[in-house]
């Protein structure tokens, strides 16, 4: 696993944009865009490329795109279109009014490929895959000629007009770049451009039989929408001289002003989870999570679902940096981010998420002080708040133990703790079940002249303990989520070996927890501080049936900062 000093993070494309800049290139203009393929959700991997690309076209006071590449029908859905837009809208890029699709330019692609045919650049190849396959040889061994190389540009051109009106079955033909069957570079040798698929697509119907590939689309948008800087992932980097090869030709074939540059840059993953779509799209539809949104998934909806804000995120991708190979974050320097944000912003309340009654004794029966406390004491404007005492509360069933274990400072038989905001209390007897011998009640006295903050509040005891009065307790669902897997580095984990690391921990259901009046009516989407917790979001996804739930986004404990 990489980390990375964020001080001395290198964003080297803004040393490459500074040098076009220099030089004039494109007329000195900055244009970025995002090329999402719409098959799947945005993960934070793809938040860090929105990130870079918006935060890039910005900081030049240039211009951002939304793309899709839309051009495999079999695998890409509205769905995702919907989800990809609100993703990147949520995280705060602005394309404006340029919103694209690379099936908007089917017919220009479809006008270059006669083109590319007319000159002898292009040719129908009657191999099957699995021939193309062995054709195209090794990286040790050149390619072989298909046999159909050298057909005549006419026979091509009928042939290619011919798969475009559907007369020939899906992988009968393709449409092959006439390029170097000897090239090192596999993705030179005579690459596909198109390929018959009698598919519906999901914008453009059956409008088309033939489909483009990806490496001939990706650099046709990017020229026609004057796209100056494609930035785009390592894996990449070998495709390049091809994307130089399209751009190339459309210049002759349609001159501008301008010519893209593809660079790439290393992925951004995190630890205790995959990125891959594919295995993405295998926890969902195996039944592993809920959906694409389940708040343990690494997508932005997930993040989002799960409570994380935009800024949250776009700190975490600003922390990375930008490198020159691939890197895998750990999970805790995005944890640092949001709990830094919310550390500094969100409410403190109390809320018992496994309660254990207390009564006290010596407390009068019927009354109820309103106490008032702090809302976060790292906000000075917060204010405060009144939060109900009584004779009858809940504290956590972890903060008290009969026969004490070393260094423990909560409640135990004949000991004291401060309840948080009140009074000392001492445990005078436990109540159990008769039947099971579990602890069902605690009974207790206070100090009346221990109150918090008044004359007489300075006796010192060691523990202090979250509390909620039981008569005007609410009851909420808390759910609490931990890592997806239990193993940080998933790197060399197999399609089926990744899932023998899944966390059958990574989400505890409590449905019987206490929290304060005051959040009675929280606002779905509002993020709190639970004292001694960590951070939680009232979940707006689950809240339609008046039923309060909460999702833990993060602890409180901040492993990054202290490591």
């Amino acid at each position: 696993m990489t980390s990375i000093n964020p001080d001395a993070a290198n964003n080297f494309i803004k040393d490459i944009i500074n040098d076009d800049i220099a030089q004039g290139k494109n007329g000195g203009r900055v244009h970025t865009r995002f090329p999402p393929e719409p098959n799947g959700w945005l993960h934070i991997g793809h938040a860090f490329a929105v990130n870079l690309n918006y935060h890039l076209a910005l900081s030049y006071g240039g211009k951002f795109n939304l793309r899709f590449d839309d051009t495999n029908p079999l695998k890409e859905e509205q769905e995702f279109v919907d989800s990809i837009m609100a993703d990147v809208k949520w995280l705060g890029a602005d394309w404006e009014d340029r919103l694209f699709f690379a099936s908007d330019y089917f017919e220009q692609k479809y006008q270059f490929a006669v083109y590319l045919i007319e000159q002898g650049l292009a040719y129908v190849d009657d191999l099957t895959a699995p021939e193309m396959r062995e054709y195209r040889g090794t990286l040790t061994e050149p390619g072989r000629e298909s046999p159909y190389r050298n057909r005549a540009v006419q026979e091509n051109l009928d042939l290619f007009a011919r798969m475009r009106r559907g007369e020939f079955p899906d992988g009968s033909r393709t449409l092959r770049a006439k390029i170097d069957m000897q090239s090192p570079n596999l993705n030179m040798r005579d690459p596909a451009l198109y390929r018959i698929r009698h598919a519906h697509h999901h914008r453009t119907g059956g409008t088309w039989c033939i489909y483009p590939m990806y490496d001939y689309a990706h650099p046709i948008g990017d020229y026609l929408e004057n796209i100056t800087h494609s930035l785009c992932s390592l894996e990449y980097a070998d495709h390049r001289p091809l994307y130089d090869w399209v751009v190339e030709h459309m210049g002759h074939a349609f001159p501008a002003s301008g010519r893209p540059q593809q660079t790439e840059f290393g992925r951004v993953s995190l630890s205790y989870t995959v990125m891959s779509k594919r295995k993405l799209r295998r926890l969902v539809e195996e039944g592993h999570v809920a959906s694409w949104d389940d708040p343990r998934m690494p997508t932005i909806a997930g993040l989002r679902r799960r409570g994380y804000t935009p800024s949250a995120i776009r700190a975490f991708c600003g922390l990375c940096g930008v490198a020159r190979k691939n890197v895998v974050m750990d999970l805790a320097l995005l944890e640092h981010c949001i709990r830094e944000e919310l550390n500094a912003k969100a409410p403190r309340v109390m809320a018992v998420l496994r309660p254990l009654k207390l009564v006290l004794e010596n407390y009068p029966e019927g009354q109820v002080e309103w106490l008032e406390v702090g809302n976060n004491p790292e906000d000075p404007q917060s204010g405060t708040r009144l939060v109900p005492f009584s004779r009858e509360i809940y504290i956590e069933q972890e903060d008290f133990m009969e026969v004490p274990a070393k260094k423990f400072h909560r409640l135990t038989l004949g000991g004291e703790v401060r309840l948080k905001g009140a009074y000392i209390i001492r445990c005078e007897r436990v109540v159990k079940d008769p039947d099971t011998g579990e602890i069902t009640e605690l009974r207790c006295t206070y100090d009346p002249l221990s109150k918090s903050g008044g004359e007489q509040s300075g006796r010192k005891v060691k523990g202090t303990s979250h509390w909620v009065s039981a008569p005007h307790a609410v009851e909420a669902e808390v759910r609490l989520y931990d890592n997806l897997f239990s193993q940080a580095d998933l790197g060399d984990a197999g399609e089926g070996d990744f899932m023998i690391h899944l966390n059958p921990s990574s989400l505890v259901v409590l449905d019987d927890c206490k929290v304060e009046p005051s959040i009675a009516a929280a606002v779905p989407g509002s993020r709190y501080q639970f004292l001694r917790q960590g951070y939680f979001y009232a979940d707006p996804e689950c809240q339609a049936n008046g039923r309060l739930v909460f999702n833990r986004i993060v602890g409180l404990k901040d492993t990054w900062a202290r490591g």
